[in-house]
């Protein structure tokens, strides 16, 4: 049978999925920094998947798929609820919300760098 190769962090039950359909496959144990690079890696993983969510079951099922995520990230760097709490509210503070719904065009460049990828329209 044809190979497909995923590199990719996946979830615990996966391998059983696999199993159950007839399948084989090969799994490892990740060290806790591949783990961690991995987790980031699925964090964009995941939120790519927002972008091709149709209804709003696909999107309420991949804001979960996110949540989770970011879920195990802040169990392995054991950050607490209360820290995100904080963190927020600071930026909240800091650099407002959305509801305004604003969208920047252009800005002059002050040497201000976002920690944004740049992606291709």
């Amino acid at each position: 049978m044809k190979k497909i190769y995923y590199h990719k962090l996946i979830r615990d039950r996966i391998p059983i999925k696999i199993k159950k359909s007839g399948s084989q496959a090969r799994y490892r144990i990740l060290s806790k920094k591949q783990f961690e690079k991995e987790l980031y890696k699925k964090v964009g993983e995941e939120a790519s998947g927002l972008l091709s969510a149709k209804t709003k079951g696909e999107l309420i099922s991949e804001l979960a798929d996110i949540i989770e995520v970011i879920e195990a990230i802040k169990k392995f760097k054991k950050v607490s609820d209360k820290e995100l709490v904080v963190a927020k509210k600071g930026n909240m503070k800091k650099k407002g919300g959305f509801k305004k719904r604003l969208y920047l065009v252009w800005a002059e460049d002050t040497g201000y760098r976002t920690n944004e990828r740049k992606y291709k329209k």
